[in-house]
């Protein structure tokens, strides 16, 4: 038995999760002095509407090394993918918990990723599973796997993800008098960059997240592509509808970010993740 784990900031949703068998372990979120767990007491809806009450933004944390070993002690081995080591501690939790374990039973991958670009390892992850492969060859496809991942999205407001500091980039633009809807990139090291920055009107920034993706076009990975937002269900509509038209894929899947990665990048977020074959 091999047993696939993620962490909430995956953003695959229930369903998802259920029908992939995955299991998700909850990241934190705290706000007006309760602590919550992602995806499971608090989500996107209610985060915004905790911050707009209290007047404050959240704090997130990763699992606690207890929650982990909980999670990985049980039968059969397991591989646990988590979000990027560059921007949270759950990484390092993880490979703490799996070394109170037997050698070899927990596998812990660090995604260099964030949102459903963890999610897209997680679901590859289980596919192989599926075919019948084994945790040391899942192991070794997913670390191969974690450079081809293309993770982008704008954000509507800077406040969130500049006090949340995160991406240092952004401190350079986030007293700018001017309407600018920075493109944000994860980069190869699992950190965060300003790619561009879309001034002006809301859809010069989605058709930068559009020429960004129509970039990759040739080299597209076609299983699955993943659009992931807040509170922007008409843009992940619009989005869905170009990446079809522009490349076709077999999956075109639309998620809403959970509270933590919506902790720090605030509402009107929207990006496309995707895998490329090289």
């Amino acid at each position: 038995m091999i047993n696939i784990i993620t962490d909430s900031t995956s953003d695959l949703g229930a369903d998802l999760a259920a029908e992939f068998n995955l299991s998700v372990v909850p990241l934190l979120v705290t706000i007006g002095g309760e602590v919550y767990h992602d995806g499971v007491d608090i989500g996107q809806k209610d985060l915004f509407a905790l911050v707009e009450k209290h007047g404050e933004l959240p704090k997130t944390a990763a699992p606690s090394m207890g929650e982990l070993i909980t999670m990985f002690d049980r039968p059969g081995e397991s591989i646990f993918v988590g979000i990027s080591s560059r921007l949270s501690a759950t990484i390092q939790n993880a490979i703490l918990a799996s070394e109170t374990l037997p050698a070899g039973k927990v596998r812990v991958i660090d995604s260099l990723s964030l949102s459903t670009g963890v999610g897209l390892l997680a679901l590859r992850a289980a596919g192989l599973r599926d075919q019948g492969a084994t945790a040391e060859q899942i192991e070794t496809i997913l670390r191969a796997s974690v450079p081809k991942l293309h993770v982008s999205f704008m954000v509507d407001t800077m406040e969130y993800i500049y006090k949340g500091g995160r991406c240092n980039a952004i401190q350079a633009i986030a007293g700018s008098v001017l309407k600018i809807h920075p493109i944000i990139e994860v980069k190869q090291d699992g950190t965060l960059g300003v790619k561009e920055k879309a001034r002006g009107i809301r859809q010069k920034g989605l058709q930068m997240l559009l020429d960004d993706f129509s970039s990759h076009l040739d080299a597209l990975d076609l299983e699955r592509v993943f659009v992931t937002h807040t509170t922007s269900d008409e843009d992940a509509e619009f989005l869905k509808s170009e990446i079809q038209r522009l490349a076709a894929p077999q999956n075109v899947q639309i998620t809403k970010a959970g509270s933590v990665i919506s902790s720090h990048c605030g509402p009107g977020c929207i990006g496309i993740l995707y895998f490329t074959n090289n």
